[in-house]
């Protein structure tokens, strides 16, 4: 188990540096709050587990943001590593989700991936974060549209 989702983000960090991969060098504490973990840790699908739920979220939106955006645990890294470490992050989260067994929360996670990507690549970066917002309450289990809303 992950723990309490308010360290999410820490744990994530821990566990990467740990790994002692080419990412490891990179990985700094982070200063944000996992907000998108906590949304998704404080619904009825994560009762059980919402640390797991917590960090596997928080880590495929890592994953976005070292694709995309600025991401919150790693600095000092090349682009070439960001997005193979940001690929390493998704799978991360994804794998989480399905040792769960939560292939629903799986699918949502997916589509948003794969919508994100696509906002980005029509140029509307505006509503990712919209999106990431509706995906953490699909996964949480509080409405069922998921991230396509």
């Amino acid at each position: 188990m992950s723990g309490d989702p308010a360290e999410a983000l820490r744990i994530l960090a821990e566990r990467l540096r740990a790994e002692q991969t080419p990412i490891s060098a990179h990985v700094v504490e982070p200063a944000a709050e996992p907000e998108l973990g906590l949304l998704a840790a404080a619904g009825p699908r994560a009762s059980a587990a919402p640390g797991e739920y917590a960090l596997v979220v928080e880590s495929v939106r890592e994953g976005y943001l070292l694709h995309y955006g600025e991401p919150r645990l790693l600095r000092g890294h090349d682009p070439d590593l960001a997005l193979l470490a940001g690929d390493y992050l998704y799978a991360l989260g994804i794998e989480g989700l399905a040792a769960l067994g939560d292939s629903e929360a799986v699918a949502v996670l997916a589509e948003t991936i794969a919508r994100c990507a696509q906002l980005q690549a029509e140029g509307h970066a505006e509503q990712v974060a919209a999106l990431w917002r509706s995906a953490a309450l699909a996964v949480a289990g509080e409405h069922r549209d998921g991230p396509s809303q």
